[in-house]
């Protein structure tokens, strides 16, 4: 697994939606294969695009960590079947 990890957190969820989509990019050209953040806005917009890709199986964890919880989002890739 290659993660990509940053604690930037955005006020809107525009904002949040912009950055996902950039890092979604990353993923879908397999640079990285996950990505770690406190901001549950990035998060979920990337789990949005990313499942959208029919290879990827998305996973998602919640990783308490003293008073923050830090949001996982990574795709497995399987081969479509014929």
């Amino acid at each position: 697994m290659r993660w990509k990890e940053e604690t930037i957190v955005f006020e809107t969820f525009r904002e949040a939606d912009v950055w996902a989509d950039a890092l979604a990019n990353e993923i879908y050209g397999r640079t990285i294969n996950g990505y770690c953040t406190p901001d549950h806005k990035i998060a979920c917009a990337l789990t949005f695009y990313l499942a959208h890709v029919p290879e990827f199986r998305v996973q998602t964890a919640e990783i308490p960590f003293e008073d923050l919880t830090y949001y996982q989002v990574w795709v497995e890739i399987v081969e479509p079947q014929a």
